[in-house]
């Protein structure tokens, strides 16, 4: 990909651009189409060069889909009809749908086609450009309406307003003030496989419930690539390497060579951590916006993106101080009556999960109610916060979930799992994990 357009040369002669968004991930990207779609100037700054590598499983669930520009075409690698559990490696059984659930994507590809988009709505991309703080006031600031932005170079930008996208590590984030209360560590490895393997695990992700509090484990089909990963919360870095190790030798694919290695930390923001300060919004893994249980981030920074280069647009355009303010107010208003109450339902989900593994197992393997409300959940017809609200009988199983987690004894996260519903008992299949070809039942 280019790393600017024809024109940017003669573009970033003009003294203050309108927005400029600092990151080219599917936050960044989504900013900054939002952005230029309303026709304002945009500067798009990306510290890699494009496409680049980035540490995701891909997966694409209906509020991401829901959440791209319009006629934006996914680049699927492969399309998702079934689900295999396991609980650290026991009671595996695969649940199927005649629907597709989800598509599951390679980032590199994927981001950079949301900043092609980006740059066909009007917006100009400069790689190789590391920021290394932005500024509202002092020498580099010419008046209250601007924002300066200064490269790792020396060189100065200025904007009337910026879009912190610069991933978990932001430095836009620390200059706004985010603070954040759960951070997790995600290993990950792309295993290219034989035509035999991969043709087994097509249209079908594993997840695992991991032996680490609150962890679990992934494999995500991906054509002739799986990208296979575990997450945990940090501090237990030995640990979920074992957990790692572990479980890719139970999949039987120990003797594979990844072709990339990975680790990455994700951070969720304080429920009262601020999104924006002046005239500088944060969006995306920036912000810490992100589901807590599952760790998905995607949706989470397409939905805030989006949000973000709209608002963004109204701060350019107000003349003072009090004014951009308010809109950045209704930015955070936004996120917080949408992401922050998934988030929310989110911490209470990883909360029980953290204890009691073995319910959620137990609840997806072999209760249909649950297994419907997961396919709904992931196709995007409701979210987990809308199923909590608009459902008497989730409402009423979370809250005693929670209730019997105040009253669960340590040792309650053992308990034990329902066999599933149809009494099968796993049967040994390829790459050691239970033969998904027997087990299970379409939706």
């Amino acid at each position: 990909m280019s790393s600017e357009n024809a024109d940017a040369g003669r573009e970033r002669d003009e003294p203050v651009w309108d927005v400029v968004v600092v990151g080219a991930g599917p936050a960044g990207a989504n900013a900054a189409y939002a952005a230029a779609v309303a026709g304002r100037r945009v500067l798009l700054l990306e510290k890699a060069e494009l496409p680049r590598y980035k540490t995701c499983g891909g997966g694409i669930i209906g509020p991401s889909r829901d959440a791209l520009p319009p006629g934006f075409e996914l680049p699927f690698k492969d399309r998702v009809h079934a689900v295999t559990f396991s609980l650290n490696g026991r009671l595996t059984r695969t649940r199927r749908s005649k629907r597709m659930l989800f598509g599951l994507i390679n980032r590199p590809e994927f981001d950079a086609s949301l900043v092609e988009h980006a740059q066909k709505a009007g917006a100009v991309l400069r790689t190789g450009a590391t920021v290394s703080r932005v500024e509202q006031h002092g020498p580099a600031v010419p008046d209250r309406r601007t924002v300066a932005v200064v490269l790792s170079d020396g060189e100065t930008v200025l904007a009337h307003a910026v879009v912190g996208a610069d991933g978990s590590a932001s430095r836009i984030g620390a200059h706004v003030g985010v603070k954040m209360d759960q951070v997790d560590l995600g290993l990950e490895a792309e295993i290219p496989v034989p035509p035999t393997v991969a043709e087994d695990w097509a249209g079908r992700i594993h997840l695992d419930w991991g032996p680490l509090r609150g962890s679990y484990g992934w494999v995500f089909p991906k054509g002739d690539t799986l990208t296979v990963g575990v997450i945990s919360a940090r501090g237990e870095g030995a640990a979920t390497k074992r957990y790692m190790e572990d479980f890719v030798a139970r999949l039987g694919l120990a003797g594979f060579e990844p072709s990339i290695s990975s680790g990455h930390l994700t951070r969720c923001r304080s429920e009262d951590s601020p999104l924006s300060r002046g005239r500088v919004l944060v969006a995306g893994d920036a912000a810490g916006l992100l589901e807590p249980w599952t760790r998905e981030g995607i949706s989470f920074a397409l939905r805030s993106g989006r949000l973000a280069g709209e608002w963004a647009v109204r701060i350019a355009e107000a003349h003072d101080a009090v004014d951009a303010r308010r809109q950045a107010l209704n930015y955070a208003f936004a996120i917080k009556a949408g992401l922050g109450v998934e988030m929310a339902i989110g911490r209470r989900m990883l909360s029980v999960f953290e204890r009691r593994p073995a319910v959620i197992h137990g609840a997806l393997t072999s209760i249909r109610p649950a297994w419907k409300a997961f396919t709904d959940i992931v196709r995007g017809s409701t979210t987990l916060a809308g199923l909590v609200r608009t459902h008497p009988l989730a409402r009423r199983a979370l809250n005693a979930l929670d209730r019997r987690q105040e009253a669960a004894r340590p040792e309650a996260a053992e308990a034990v799992v329902p066999e599933p519903a149809d009494g099968g008992a796993p049967v040994a299949g390829a790459h050691g994990e239970a033969d998904h070809r027997r087990a299970g039942s379409p939706e």
